[in-house]
């Protein structure tokens, strides 16, 4: 009974999503921002703990997130997937609502003590504001018309963007009289500015596709997602136009960003081509041959398969620095 409810809590938190979100923190600092200072003869200058404290601030955050959105989810839930339900089931509502709060304040604590360890008031005002948004989005704000779909889809591209800017904190503390006349701070938030805008796309589109896959339940309680609002066929020309912007911000990028490694052979244009560009174009065939809440579910399943080969990518551009 113990492990029972014990394993309730893992899927509650997303453990998957989380261990994602931990593994994506690492890759940018390790793959992308380190290469960047080494290239710039600075070396690595995230302290270990300052990483992790990134890290748990983030992922514990993100736990009291979701947490609270399947609180305030129940009778959804119940409509659109009574077999996975949690809350009232397994884990009463006082108790999700107290663990919630636990994991929140932990990430806000964990925020704050970075924060101040990187002088950073602009950290400090963000892990004050994102639980917070958490909250108002699952409470109200994913209700609303578009604006809970943008208010996830900022909060991905945020993850990447606090990696460089944890970067340019400690290198504003070591190095202020010298950054100014260097082009690290430009080239830590252009790269990781290019994933920031990968997961957002990518994100939004996801949130819209599970929007129709969750349509029964929001009609049955009067929220206002896009496909409630505009109806299954304007909803897929609306995410169909996401993709194609997508797949045109992916070939700007190759030609533009990436002309040591544009040739058809190369690792690099092989993986954006097989990695990121068939799967997204799949992901548009599903979309258009999807009937039933199953379809869209593997459809939305499949652009968050390809958003994590599009974070992975940043193994691949390690040889540009």
């Amino acid at each position: 009974m113990q492990s029972s409810i014990i394993n309730d809590i893992m899927r509650l938190v997303r453990w998957s999503n989380l261990l994602f979100l931990a593994a994506l923190i690492w890759l940018m600092e390790k793959w992308v921002a380190v290469p960047i200072l080494d290239k710039a003869a600075f070396g690595e200058q995230m302290p270990w703990y300052v990483l992790l404290l990134l890290m748990s601030a983030t992922v514990l955050i993100a736990a009291g997130g979701y947490v609270i959105n399947d609180y305030f989810d129940v009778k959804i839930d119940r409509i659109n997937r009574p077999d996975e339900l949690i809350v009232t089931r397994t884990v009463s509502k006082p108790t999700a609502m107290r663990l919630s709060i636990g994991l929140s304040a932990a990430g806000m604590v964990c925020g704050l003590v970075l924060a101040l360890l990187l002088r950073s008031m602009t950290f400090a005002i963000l892990f004050i504001i994102v639980p917070g948004l958490l909250w108002f989005y699952s409470s109200s704000y994913k209700r609303l018309f578009m604006v809970g779909n943008l208010t996830i889809s900022l909060l991905a591209a945020l993850t990447p963007m606090m990696v460089a800017m944890a970067n340019v904190a400690v290198l504003q503390l070591r190095y202020a009289t010298i950054l100014p006349y260097t082009t690290l701070v430009h080239d830590l938030y252009a790269w990781l500015g290019g994933f920031a805008l990968f997961a957002f796309l990518l994100t939004w589109i996801r949130e819209i596709v599970k929007d129709m896959q969750d349509q029964m339940g929001d009609r049955e309680l009067e929220c206002h997602s896009m496909p409630v609002v505009w109806g299954d066929m304007w909803t897929k020309i609306f995410v169909t136009a996401l993709i194609v912007l997508t797949l045109a911000v992916i070939g700007h990028l190759w030609y533009h960003v990436l002309p040591f490694d544009r040739g058809w052979s190369s690792l690099s244009t092989r993986y954006i081509l097989f990695g990121v560009v068939t799967p997204l174009v799949g992901s548009l065939g599903l979309l258009w041959a999807a009937k039933i809440p199953s379809d869209y579910k593997t459809c939305q399943q499949l652009v968050k398969f390809t958003m994590l080969l599009g974070m992975l990518y940043c193994i691949c551009i390690v040889r540009a620095f």
